[in-house]
């Protein structure tokens, strides 16, 4: 599989721009103007060898990846256009109030406080599912309810520059001492404020414990 962010040659980017707008293009339609044939037809090839762009009957069509891949597309600049990561987040508490938490063991934030978290996956077959299946990664086998009570979008930024944005599905869910394993500690909601967590983690933690039905809040930090 192709990796985004590969395609940069001028030819081939051309090539895609054309199979954005129409859903079968002609050899000759997508031939930029003033481009020897011979080299355009390598690109194309290229273009076919990767996995992007397919030959049938009805003409030349972008391929599931190749879709998959122009869907990360500006379609008018045919330049790549960062997303949101979406992600997973749990609270979970102990029946003292104590926040389960652990130091990030990865870029970015290492060493940061963190509550359990991850992608979501193309193949989840729900929000839900994806934070069960985030529990049970992260913390382990446990069955305990998780509530989806809101969610979160936190935008990191280095001056003007938004850097890092995050969609994150906020769940709740209560657990017992056990959960505490592989370097996760049961942290006290007051004493939160005292480490240094990742972006929008305390307020997170803290909008949580409203209870309220459902919420959706927007944080900004800087890096």
């Amino acid at each position: 599989m192709i990796e985004f962010g590969s395609i940069n040659h001028h030819i081939q980017l051309h090539i895609l721009s054309m199979l954005i707008h129409q859903e079968f293009a002609r050899f000759r339609d997508m031939r930029p103007k003033n481009v020897d044939t011979n080299l355009y037809s390598y690109h194309l090839k290229l273009l076919i060898k990767q996995g992007l762009v397919a030959k049938t009957p009805e003409g030349y069509t972008l391929t599931i990846e190749g879709m998959k891949y122009v869907d990360r597309l500006n379609a008018n600049t045919t330049k790549l256009v960062p997303q949101p990561k979406i992600i997973t987040m749990l609270v979970i508490q102990n029946g003292y109030g104590g926040v389960l938490m652990k130091k990030k063991s990865k870029q970015p934030f290492i060493d940061r406080w963190s509550v359990p978290l991850g992608k979501v996956h193309n193949d989840d077959q729900s929000i839900q599912h994806a934070a069960e299946r985030e529990l049970q990664e992260k913390v382990g086998d446990y069955m305990i309810a998780l509530n989806h009570v809101g969610d979160a979008y936190i935008r990191v930024a280095n001056k003007d520059d938004i850097q890092i944005s995050t969609l994150a599905h906020v769940f709740y869910g209560t657990g017992d001492d056990s959960m505490a394993a592989d370097g996760a500690e049961w942290i006290d909601p007051h004493d939160i404020e005292k480490i240094e967590t990742a972006p929008g983690m305390k307020q997170i933690i803290a909008r949580t414990f409203f209870n309220d039905p459902f919420f959706f809040e927007q944080f900004e930090e800087t890096w």
